[in-house]
């Protein structure tokens, strides 16, 4: 199995980097990342990939400089969304492993499923800024999108219990993240330390800042209703503190698939990069029932946590509302870990956005793109709007 990843310096990325050692038979022929040079060189080094990419051009040039001792080895190295969209594209690959955070992965993800590619899916803002053109484009090529999202992973498996006509709904669930039971007249105090701080799961800064303020179930709703073709009020989500039920499927006779594991992704990368069989897991990644002492279950609170209720405003009025809900969230969550606004303001941002905000229709990945920058510029100013002090 030849495999491409964009972003391969991150927590999705190198977890799939440890699951192709595991597994044997992957060959890895492009990766991608942001900024980090020195990983990335290292991951070159060892998987020996003909495609190497990184952000700029001066970055580029350090890449080639970091590389230029490994014996043997002489890899194309391109940058920015170029590329991205050459490792998706022009690697060779079978499977692409879209795991880059934010945006910077959308167009290369998009042209992969033009080409009908199997696409082992991390990267969220792929459905929530563009579901709509990304599923039309898959069944168009017929490509094949596998969840790595360990909910929507989750999904998939217990699909597999019975025909789809026959599922009333899904619930994707939640670990509630570090302030399930802090007052959220507590909220303006809250650090971005405090909010890094994870329960359960190890992941970048975002990704953990948004399970903070549910905004990633949120998003997750949002996927699960493009990926799966389910209405909004088919999607449930409820919290599960210990984060080893990680989605269960309810059929019309009553019936619940549940699908559980330790909360630990390289679990759902093997599933993505080997379905439709199972390989043999390894011992330290299977549950110890003699631990499992409880599973928790409670609904979520819509008040205390906002986003999670703009995120289902957002997927009922479609169109390009998830791309803006994404770009202000972006953009929030960066001003917050930049000290520059409080915990608090997160929502306010994001929801003054999507009121400022024209949600025409587009039609196209460059113009959900551009959707995408004008977002990001109202939500700096509503942000610039609040100070760090302000008791929100």
């Amino acid at each position: 199995m030849k495999i491409a990843v964009l972003g391969s310096t991150g927590s999705i990325g190198c977890n799939t980097l440890q699951v192709a050692r595991e597994m044997g038979d992957v060959e890895v022929v492009a990766l991608t990342a942001g900024r980090n040079v020195d990983l990335l060189a290292e991951q070159a080094a060892e998987f020996r990939p003909a495609l190497l990419s990184v952000g700029d051009e001066s970055l580029a040039r350090a890449l080639r400089s970091a590389i230029e001792s490994i014996p043997n080895y002489s890899p194309r190295i391109l940058h920015g969304p170029e590329g991205n969209l050459a490792a998706a594209c022009d690697s060779g690959c079978e499977t692409l492993v879209s795991a880059a955070v934010g945006v910077a992965g959308l167009e290369a993800t998009h042209a992969a499923v033009g080409l009908g590619l199997r696409i082992a899916l991390a990267n969220k803002e792929t459905l929530v800024a563009a579901g709509d053109l990304v599923m039309a484009e898959a069944k168009r090529s017929g490509a094949e999108l596998l969840p790595v999202d360990s909910e929507h992973n989750g999904v998939h498996q217990c699909l597999r219990a019975g025909l789809r006509g026959e599922v009333d709904r899904m619930i994707l669930t939640a670990s509630g993240g570090p302030f399930r039971t802090t007052p959220q007249s507590e909220f303006d105090r809250i650090t971005p330390a405090q909010a890094l701080n994870h329960p359960t799961w190890k992941m970048g800064a975002r990704i953990t800042i948004d399970s903070a303020t549910l905004m990633n179930k949120g998003f997750e709703v949002i996927e699960a209703c493009h990926l799966f073709d389910f209405a909004p009020d088919q999607v449930q989500v409820v919290v599960h503190p210990q984060s080893i039920v990680h989605a269960m499927v309810e059929y019309r006779d009553g019936s619940v698939i549940a699908q559980l594991c330790p909360p630990d992704m390289k679990m759902p990368i093997r599933y993505a990069l080997s379905y439709p069989e199972r390989q043999v897991g390894l011992e330290d990644r299977r549950l110890a029932w003699d631990r499992v002492r409880q599973l928790d279950f409670e609904p979520p609170d819509f008040e205390k946590f906002p986003l999670l209720r703009l995120a289902y405003s957002a997927i009922e009025t479609g169109g390009v509302a998830g791309c803006v809900l994404n770009a202000a969230d972006e953009i929030a969550v960066e001003a917050f870990l930049n000290e520059e606004i409080p915990f608090s303001a997160i929502p306010i941002i994001v929801e003054k956005t999507l009121e400022r905000s024209s949600l025409t229709a587009v039609e196209t990945i460059s113009e959900t793109m551009a959707v995408d920058r004008a977002a990001r510029e109202i939500a700096r100013a509503v942000a610039g709007e609040i100070s760090v002090g302000a008791k929100i």
